[in-house]
């Protein structure tokens, strides 16, 4: 995607050219379970048309992907979804959305390369689908929010979903509406302070000297 001939959202909606280039390029990746609204957040936040790879879903599809909780979506990620958000003239936030299917996961390891920081969005109607992100983000150690996504179903307490994902204490914790700009904008937020504050605690921690 060349940058110089891009377009981004103004704040009344309109399109103007993005810069030529800038000096910092911070990826963040979102993950999540089959439908949990990963394309739908990436297309609600990025300032430039976000590029997707989603396929019309098919009936063949049913014998292979979980469909249950989702019988209403018709189209699924079978690569990764893109977007672009210029936090200034020097820093570029790209996002890279991962498929949520079981038989995508091995496009998982390259889309992790790299990265800053990770939202895993999850579906309070099938929570059990968030498992795998989060074990993944643990075992390879990067910093990771979580963010559950508005489907109108029975609401769940902050307390009853971290005891469900047996979530580290440290991990913030947020609602969105994964189509609302500004709440996706909201759950980003809370990854980089997150983000920045890890790095701040292990840069004051004391640093053992070699003997």
């Amino acid at each position: 995607m060349d940058s110089a001939t891009s377009e981004t959202r103004t704040a009344t909606g309109t399109r103007a050219p993005l810069g030529a280039s800038a000096d910092n390029g911070l990826k963040i990746v979102v993950v999540g379970g089959f439908g949990a609204g990963k394309t739908t957040l990436i297309r609600s936040v990025s300032e430039i048309l976000p590029l997707t790879t989603e396929e019309t879903m098919t009936q063949a599809g049913e014998g292979v992907d979980d469909v249950s909780g989702v019988r209403g979506k018709s189209a699924t990620t079978v690569a990764f979804d893109f977007g672009r958000i210029t936090l200034d003239a020097r820093n570029v936030l790209y996002l890279f959305g991962a498929p949520g299917q079981e038989r995508f996961w091995f496009l998982w390891d390259r889309l992790f390369s790299g990265t800053l920081g990770a939202v895993v969005l999850v579906d309070t109607r099938r929570i059990d689908d968030s498992w795998y992100a989060i074990d993944r983000l643990e075992r390879q150690g990067t910093p990771f929010v979580v963010a559950c996504n508005d489907f109108g179903g029975p609401a769940f307490t902050p307390r009853a979903v971290r005891e469900a994902l047996d979530l580290d204490p440290h991990v913030p914790l947020v609602g969105c509406d994964a189509r609302s700009r500004a709440s996706g904008r909201t759950v980003l937020i809370t990854l980089v302070e997150h983000v920045q504050e890890l790095y701040a605690d292990q840069a004051r921690a004391p640093r053992q000297e070699l003997v």
